[in-house]
């Protein structure tokens, strides 16, 4: 039975690329018309998230294998935004994409255990209250904070993505800290690649991923190495500064081994002068296939992506 790798790279190979488009919905930015829909409350500003992250993912469905959307975002407004959250990642499913819940969960014993069981369906999307493939986890607490993750995992077929070295420009004040032998981003990896060679011994991939910014393009291509059988998640392309050439030290000869991820640039393209200029106001859709397309090729013409 293909794990969770396996299956990603299915959708990737039958996309032809490793673009993963975050879906970060914020109200300031929608495009005009849904903003006119709705009004401040909570209730109607979930409404409003939930249009929007559907028409985005009717947009990316045919040229991407994966969508991340932003759990926070919805988070913030409540019972209402969790539910829009629930029905967007359901739409992403039954559109044949990969869902990648953004939820940098991460506790102990029975907590994580509870986490784990709320968010990684794995394969069957019935299996958890939140239908996500793969959950991004944090692991400041210890190693033990992932075991009920990968426990859950190996039996639904998930994946869940370790922060490893983050994209945020202060991620270095504690991943940085090291003794004389590596830093803590450093020790994170060795925890993780150690995850895969002993849940996943006879698979290229394993089933812990691990995020890592491209805007770290030096460290990126340690880490690959430091971790050859470990998925690689990498935000702070485009809008954060990282280009597809900082990326493509990511993936094996073949292309695959990780997605990059774009969430800003894609999501509200049509607010950026290079597409405002192409499209007229109210085609905002037009911007967001064109952006999606973009980034498509420029990863191609950096082999960072399926050969």
């Amino acid at each position: 039975m293909p794990g969770f790798s396996d299956l990603l790279h299915q959708r990737v190979l039958q996309a032809g690329t490793a673009v993963l488009v975050g879906l970060d919905p914020r109200f300031d930015f929608l495009p005009d018309e849904i903003v006119a829909a709705a009004a401040s409350s909570p209730h109607q500003i979930a409404t409003a998230f939930e249009r929007f992250c559907c028409e985005i993912i009717d947009i990316v469905a045919p040229l991407v294998p994966a969508v991340k959307p932003q759990v926070a975002f919805f988070e913030q407004l409540g019972p209402s935004g969790m539910s829009a959250l629930h029905s967007v990642m359901t739409y992403a499913r039954q559109k044949n994409l990969i869902v990648i819940a953004d939820g940098k969960r991460g506790d102990i014993g029975t907590t994580a255990a509870a986490y784990a069981e709320g968010w990684l369906a794995g394969e069957d999307p019935f299996a958890a209250p939140f239908p996500a493939h793969a959950l991004t986890v944090n692991a400041y607490l210890g190693a033990d904070t992932l075991e009920p993750f990968v426990e859950l995992a190996l039996r639904r077929n998930a994946g869940i993505y370790v922060l490893v070295r983050t994209s945020n420009p202060g991620a270095g004040a504690f991943q940085d800290l090291s003794d004389s032998d590596r830093s803590v981003f450093q020790a994170v990896a060795d925890t993780v690649q150690g995850l895969n060679a002993k849940n996943w011994p006879d698979q290229a991939w394993g089933g812990v991923g691990a995020v890592v910014g491209a805007t770290w393009p030096t460290e990126l291509r340690e880490l690959r190495a430091r971790m050859p059988n470990t998925p690689l998640l990498i935000p702070g392309y485009g809008s954060q500064g990282g280009t597809a050439a900082d990326v493509a030290a990511a993936f094996d000869p073949e292309g695959l081994g990780a997605v990059v991820n774009s969430s800003r640039a894609i999501n509200f393209a049509f607010r950026d002068p290079k597409y405002a200029n192409q499209f007229a106001p109210g085609d905002w859709r037009s911007a967001i296939e064109a952006a999606t397309r973009d980034m498509i090729s420029d990863l191609k013409s950096h082999s960072a992506g399926p050969r």
